[in-house]
């Protein structure tokens, strides 16, 4: 099969075409036929050399695909509800970027009715991890408000949609005054433009000086003090992503006396059965908002698979809004 290796640690050039063995679907997995996979910052992270692959993942980039059941473990598939020759939806731990991938069956969804394989390549990474984050560990309620660090990532934009299609109040921070109207456009109540804003103070003008119930934080370092300041009593902060650094001072005090929690996640290395529970609710709760076009893929650009240099270099450009997929066809 066609794969995109990483020759060498370092930047975009170094995703490489290649040809790989087609790898075979064991027990409880699957083999999806792959027409396109999603791009993400993990990704980016482990071409960096910043993000070792889990024990026992394949080597290759790519964290979610689409595609077609091609073979797989006949009883996992039948207690499932799935055939071969379904149009699925996974995520996987590596190996993403090829024409062949294994997906254990839990953590493959079928593609929502009315989408491409395109559009639901471009899910489930995103899906997962803002259901995982938000409602599962922060418990996000309806009438709750929202604070999203980074608004017009592959992120933002599924935690704005689902937040509200959920019943949520939702604030984003983003870079410039176009992705604002974009994270608007999508539905978010107020966006506050970090570079020419102070979003502490915003948050309190937004809220009344209530603060937000909840916060989900890509950054990290230095804005966890500024969020502590941001969140209401009760209020809860999720960190999936360390962008600003490992690092942090904030008022311990603050934390105490108004009953906040501080957590965090990374959805990678947890085990299968983790995923396929996230998997059911998505399937449950958030996949029929999909298929009714409450929720929607929002898709910034579309590459040959060959030119997934091209991706992580607008990935790592911070210009793009959505997500970005690459394509086998």
């Amino acid at each position: 099969m066609q794969a995109v290796e990483i020759t060498a640690f370092g930047g975009p050039e170094v995703l490489q075409r290649c040809e790989r063995p087609r790898p075979e679907a064991g027990a409880g997995e699957l083999l999806i036929r792959v027409s396109a996979s999603g791009v993400n910052r993990p990704d980016v992270l482990q071409r960096t050399g910043n993000y070792p692959v889990p024990p026992g993942a394949s080597d290759l980039p790519g964290l979610e695909v689409a595609g077609v059941i091609e073979a797989g473990d006949a009883a996992a598939l039948a207690a499932a509800g799935l055939k071969l020759g379904d149009r699925v939806c996974a995520l996987v731990a590596g190996g993403g970027y090829a024409q062949y991938c294994v997906a254990p069956v839990g953590q493959c969804l079928p593609v929502p009715a009315g989408l491409s394989d395109v559009e639901a390549a471009s899910l489930p990474e995103t899906f997962f991890t803002v259901w995982s984050n938000v409602f599962d560990r922060a418990h996000l309620q309806p009438g709750e408000t929202l604070l999203i660090q980074g608004g017009s990532s592959g992120i933002g934009v599924t935690a704005i949609q689902m937040a509200k299609a959920l019943g949520a109040r939702v604030i984003v921070t983003v870079g410039s005054d176009d992705k604002a109207k974009a994270c608007l456009a999508l539905g978010a109540d107020h966006a506050i433009n970090y570079k020419t804003q102070d979003f502490v103070r915003e948050v309190a003008d937004v809220t009344g000086g209530a603060g937000v119930n909840v916060i989900l934080d890509m950054v990290a370092g230095a804005y966890v003090a500024r969020e502590i300041d941001c969140l209401a009593d009760e209020g809860r902060l999720v960190i999936i992503a360390v962008q600003g650094g490992v690092k942090a001072e904030f008022n311990a005090g603050a934390v105490l006396r108004r009953r906040l929690a501080i957590t965090g996640s990374t959805l990678r290395p947890r085990p299968v059965a983790f995923k396929a529970a996230i998997a059911q609710s998505l399937k449950a709760k958030v996949w029929p908002l999909i298929e009714s076009g409450a929720i929607k893929p929002v898709i910034h650009s579309v590459y040959p698979a060959a030119q997934a240099a091209q991706a992580h270099a607008l990935m790592e450009s911070n210009q793009h809004i959505g997500k970005l997929v690459l394509s086998w066809a």
